[in-house]
């Protein structure tokens, strides 16, 4: 068996290093999340996070496309859009607090599956070989990027909210793309996380008033919350966001989710820049991963040999 890389378009190559760019970003915000989850209600930080994202990306769209931009926009379906969006990010942190790192990983590694088979029932795309032997590929390389024998998978209802934040996040990413085809990729997460604010906003409104818990007091939080999180949502979200919807827009929401089974590789990279040791596993599982996307999208094929019948 032969493996051959046939010349691809320069923008294919680039859709790429946007996920990865993005999955890199999210990554990093895996750990600001670990120090600010416990410090505040699933539903204020939910809330605070997107506001904060919307905040940060809303001025920047208006800067760069103009105010004109902004007013043509569909606010309504933008509510609507991002409410999957701030509902995958809810049950996120609700499956993180009630599990762990390893749980979340493993459950968010079925994203790929998620997407495909959002693709072939919606749009009718064919499942080829290769598409199949890249999931599988990316499937196994994300199991061996997480090192399970370093930790157990819990299973109960924090995974099933981890389960219901893949399959919002995948729906809200799709629709993120096909229900704005007028706007730029900017304008996409801006509308949709402003949207996600709003609603998440509401939530925790009602929260709030309907039980006994208070209002959190930020002013307690110091510099070290607060760049925790600013990582979890203007990085983790708004910028990471922006390269995913520019990725989906480029490859679809099944190629590009893809790619978050080498988040792992990405957490013990950086992890390994602050002091931490290097896990060979976790590089060989990346890699592992990295050859499935490529085989998935047609760049390395595998040609089958045929027999003589």
């Amino acid at each position: 068996m032969t493996i051959a890389i046939p010349r691809r378009p320069a923008g294919l190559i680039t859709a790429n290093l946007l996920c990865m760019a993005s999955m890199l970003i999210w990554a990093a915000g895996l750990p600001a999340a670990s120090l600010i989850i416990p410090l505040l209600p699933a539903e204020q930080l939910n809330a605070t996070r997107m506001t904060l994202a919307a905040l940060a990306l809303v001025p920047i769209w208006a800067l760069a496309e103009g105010p004109g931009a902004l007013w043509r926009a569909g606010w309504g379906k933008g509510v609507l859009v991002g409410s999957l969006i701030g509902l995958g990010a809810w049950c996120l942190v609700q499956g993180q607090a009630r599990t762990d790192a390893v749980t979340v990983a493993v459950i968010s590694a079925t994203m790929p599956v998620a997407g495909i088979a959002m693709e072939v029932v919606l749009d009718g795309r064919k499942l080829s070989l290769g598409l199949v032997i890249g999931l599988a590929l990316s499937l196994l390389g994300g199991l061996m990027a997480l090192d399970l024998a370093n930790g157990g998978v819990s299973f109960g209802l924090g995974a099933l909210f981890c389960l219901g934040s893949v399959l919002a996040f995948v729906l809200g990413s799709r629709l993120t793309v096909t229900a704005f085809p007028a706007l730029t990729p900017l304008g996409r997460t801006a509308i949709t996380l402003t949207g996600a604010a709003v609603a998440s906003s509401a939530v925790a409104l009602a929260q709030i008033v309907t039980s006994a818990s208070a209002p959190v007091d930020y002013s307690s939080f110091g510099a070290r919350e607060w760049a925790a999180m600013l990582m979890f949502s203007v990085g983790a979200l708004g910028i990471s966001q922006v390269l995913w919807i520019m990725s989906v827009g480029r490859l679809g929401i099944g190629l590009s989710a893809l790619h978050i089974n080498a988040t792992p590789f990405y957490v013990m990279l950086i992890l390994f820049a602050f002091g931490a040791g290097w896990n060979w596993t976790q590089a060989l599982g990346a890699a592992v991963v990295g050859i499935g996307v490529l085989v998935a999208q047609g760049l390395i094929k595998i040609p089958l040999r045929k027999t003589d019948q």
